[in-house]
């Protein structure tokens, strides 16, 4: 396993210690890991995560899939680009009220990718008609 310094500011360095300090991670060592990991997997979704545990971390977090997204934003987020799929999917095959049940699950009615989406949803629907 290679070996890596980095400087962080002390603001942050003292949140990292508050979150070990609560126990939420191991120690910093294991904070830097799995935060490593797991901003590969946002810009890398065939990134192959190594670090041990990783899976049950991010569960232990219970980081909500939109944050996914929103951390990603609407330019090129996979969560928003699988959401115009699965509304495109069910647009063609006239499913209108099981494309307004998957928006509603995953978006606010405010959100601007809420708004596409039912923008793209209401083109199948004009356009079925």
């Amino acid at each position: 396993m290679a070996k890596d310094t980095v400087r962080y500011p002390d603001e942050v360095v003292e949140k990292i210690d508050a979150l070990v300090d609560d126990g939420m991670f191991e120690s910093k060592s294991e904070f830097y890991r799995f935060s490593a990991e797991y901003v590969l997997t946002l810009v890398d979704p065939e990134h192959e995560v190594k670090t041990f545990n990783f899976e049950e971390i991010k569960s232990e977090l219970d980081i909500p899939e939109e944050v996914h997204a929103n951390a990603l934003g609407a330019d090129g987020g996979t969560f928003f680009l699988d959401a115009v799929i699965t509304v495109r999917k069910q647009g063609l095959r006239g499913n209108y009220e099981a494309a307004e049940r998957f928006i509603d699950s995953h978006y606010d009615p405010t959100d601007q990718e809420c708004i596409i989406l039912e923008e793209l949803l209401g083109t199948y629907r004009d356009g079925g008609s």
